[in-house]
């Protein structure tokens, strides 16, 4: 980590202890007396009993798709039913429903056949894996011109166009990960944190957009921090598995081009003709926010995908609905969230997922329980969704926001739960590049307020009736792409205020190790408890939290 970056990591650290330290030594408030019987309904020892159930063997690690999975989504509907929640979808026949169904394609790519080619004037290379990495739901041959488009951004709201006067149709465009100036406080790209132009699904959809027939990703040259490539290899357990597992994508996502990411060794030969090394292209970029993407003379490429298995299931969201109290709000909604699925098994291996997400899948059902059991409820309705294939990719969440079963123009807050349960401690993923508190005992972090200040304002509002440490270092941090990894994302994309509640990541994150009885079970509850008093300001207050498009730095 480099001096700059990890002082400023420390900075913020220090201020959000502090400010969590201030937080904790302020007078307690009472919980309204009107939403005290749902509170006192969130128990330590039924979300024990819960996960203890989700993250056993029994459910051989909830992969999507496979039947451990499958009888996850039906404890989750059975515990609605029971709860009293109504049905929020319809089956095939039209009759109401606590499933969404989320068809899918499963498919695993050949990385022996898998081929990029360049053709440079007259002569010709081609790469593999690992120089190649990535796949695609359908099987692909292509040719087509390649153009570089900087960091693939369109960002009106910053003032930054990587595509102005750059035509990109019928062409391959090359990318650069993440987005400029991202170690700059003062950026207007959140500052040091990211922004949802970062990802590159945003960038594949732009690019898509205005033609493109596919879209290579390389790390950026001038890169501070580990490649995505190099941050997930940096994880082991899973993302080490032998086979590895196999891709899952929607049929009908909006997403219909190929996104590979290539090396920085290939990224350069395919920048021979760029007229400056990538080093100098993303130091031109950083200095003052200058595009400079170009075409690229006489060069084309070739991309060549196949698997070697494919096939079509489906899975579920499970999405149960509490009814609004006031004829006027009910129409619009609060969103509370987890996903049910995780990384499955392997021979005798299981990954058992109890933070990830078993704890989150739990806390959404006692949520529907609590308010439930309240007899008092809120003026806006409440969507309890728990989604499907979130580790393959956001699926389940992608397609209820591309489906949505309520208006997403008057969805006015929603809260993601996702690793709900565990302390944070220093692991490899995160070594070198993010400064852990030293007792996160009682710590959760908030990752997403810099698109809804109000949002912030009313959770830390309700933890005075709770007492946790709230953290926002994630949403100052560029290297773990924190931001964009969970359920709450597809959501930030529609301009819904939604923020991710997530306990930090652990040497056991996507291990066999991420069991039940490692669970911080009073943390747990408390953040669940928070949550309810959260969910209950988002769905009474008069006015709902903003949503902020495009967050300035510092």
């Amino acid at each position: 980590m480099k001096m700059r970056k990890a002082a400023w990591g420390a900075a913020l650290g220090i201020l959000a202890w502090s400010g969590a330290a201030h937080a904790e030594s302020a007078k307690p408030v009472p919980v309204p007396a009107a939403q005290m019987p749902g509170f006192d309904r969130i128990r330590e020892a039924d979300l024990r009993a819960d996960l203890t159930f989700i993250a056993s063997d029994a459910l051989l690690g909830r992969m999507s798709l496979q039947p451990g999975d499958d009888a996850a989504v039906q404890w989750i509907a059975a515990e609605f039913a029971k709860a009293g929640l109504q049905p929020a979808a319809t089956d095939a026949k039209g009759a109401p429903s606590f499933l969404q169904s989320v068809p899918l394609i499963e498919y695993r790519s050949n990385p022996a056949a898998n081929a990029l080619t360049l053709r440079l004037g007259n002569t010709e290379q081609s790469w593999k894996a690992p120089e190649l990495i990535g796949g695609y739901r359908d099987d692909v041959d292509l040719s087509a011109p390649l153009v570089f488009a900087g960091f693939g951004i369109s960002a009106p709201g910053v003032g930054y166009d990587d595509y102005k006067d750059l035509d990109v149709r019928g062409k391959v465009v090359l990318v650069f990960e993440h987005e400029p100036q991202e170690n700059d406080p003062t950026s207007r790209f959140n500052g040091t944190g990211n922004t949802r132009h970062a990802t590159n699904r945003v960038k594949a959809l732009n690019a898509q957009a205005r033609g493109a027939v596919a879209l290579l990703v390389m790390a950026e040259p001038n890169r501070k921090h580990p490649s995505n490539l190099e941050r997930v290899n940096r994880i082991g357990g899973s993302a080490k598995r032998v086979p590895p597992l196999p891709g899952q994508a929607l049929p009908d996502d909006e997403l219909h081009i190929p996104v590979l990411t290539v090396s920085d060794a290939v990224a350069a030969a395919l920048l021979a003709k760029a007229g400056m090394n990538p080093q100098a292209l993303q130091a031109a970029i950083d200095q003052n926010l200058a595009p400079q993407s170009r075409a690229l003379p006489e060069t084309t490429v070739a991309l060549h995908l196949e698997n070697t298995q494919r096939l079509r299931g489906l899975s579920a969201n499970v999405v149960g609905l509490l009814p609004g109290s006031d004829p006027t709000l009910a129409a619009e909604t609060v969103i509370i969230s987890a996903h049910h699925d995780h990384d499955g098994s392997n021979g005798p291996e299981i990954w058992h997922g109890a933070d990830d997400n078993g704890s989150g899948t739990v806390g959404v059902v006692a949520l529907a329980r609590a308010f439930m059991a309240n007899p008092v409820k809120p003026k806006r309705s409440i969507l309890f969704a728990v989604f499907a294939a979130e580790e393959r990719g956001l699926l389940g969440s992608y397609y209820l926001a591309m489906h949505p079963l309520r208006p997403l123009a008057t969805t006015r807050a929603m809260i993601n739960f996702d690793m709900i349960g565990r302390n944070e401690e220093p692991s490899d993923q995160t070594t070198g590049l993010l400064e852990i508190p030293k007792d996160t005992t009682n710590r959760l972090n908030l990752i997403g307020a810099t698109y809804s200040p109000d949002f912030d304002r009313a959770v830390r509002a309700a933890n005075r009736s709770v007492g946790l440490d709230l953290d926002d270092r994630f949403d100052r941090e560029n290297a773990l792409n924190v931001f964009f990894r969970s359920d709450q994302f597809p959501f930030v994309l529609k301009d819904v205020p939604a923020m991710w509640f997530n306990t930090g990541f652990h040497p056991d994150y996507h291990h066999t190790s991420d069991t039940a009885d490692r669970i911080n079970y009073p943390k747990m509850t408390k953040i669940v408890k928070l949550a309810y008093l959260s969910a209950w300001r988002f769905a009474t207050e008069t006015v709902p939290p903003a949503f902020v498009s495009d967050p300035a730095g510092r």
